[in-house]
């Protein structure tokens, strides 16, 4: 009898920080269902950083509002931690010629994009598969 091969397969974290939680659980849907990501899902900044250094994600999407001040404060101090300033960020918005000024200011934070609200939920995935070099199966 032959030995089965078992491969193992490694699937991508995200850690998901958005606040409103009606749309985080959709995106939490597009990323789960479409990506086959196993996603951790923080309310808050604090959260997430504590989260971030916690569980070590392959990536973060994070929701970036309008007055966004505790959004580029937590992606400072994400990349100043050693244990996480490798980790790679994905932002969503509404407002993509202000994140885009915001941006400029934080050069050193290393976005590996910005996706613009409103959503397709179909090309999400894809879009931040893209942005991160991964793979979609």
């Amino acid at each position: 009898m032959k030995a089965l091969e078992v491969v193992a397969m490694t699937t991508k974290t995200i850690l998901l920080i958005y606040k409103e939680p009606n749309m985080q659980e959709v995106v939490k849907a597009c990323l789960t269902d479409l990506g086959g990501w196993n996603v951790r899902v923080a309310n808050s900044t604090l959260e997430g950083l504590r989260q971030a250094i916690l569980y070590q994600p392959d990536s973060i999407i994070l929701d970036i509002s309008t007055g966004a001040i505790d959004e580029f404060l937590f992606l400072k101090q994400l990349k100043t931690l050693p244990t996480t300033q490798a980790i790679p960020v994905v932002l969503l918005t509404l407002k993509a010629k202000w994140v885009d000024l915001q941006q400029s200011l934080f050069p050193q934070d290393k976005i590996a994009a910005v996706i613009v609200n409103p959503l397709d939920p179909a090309m999400l995935s894809v879009q931040i598969a893209q942005a991160l070099g991964w793979d979609l199966d």
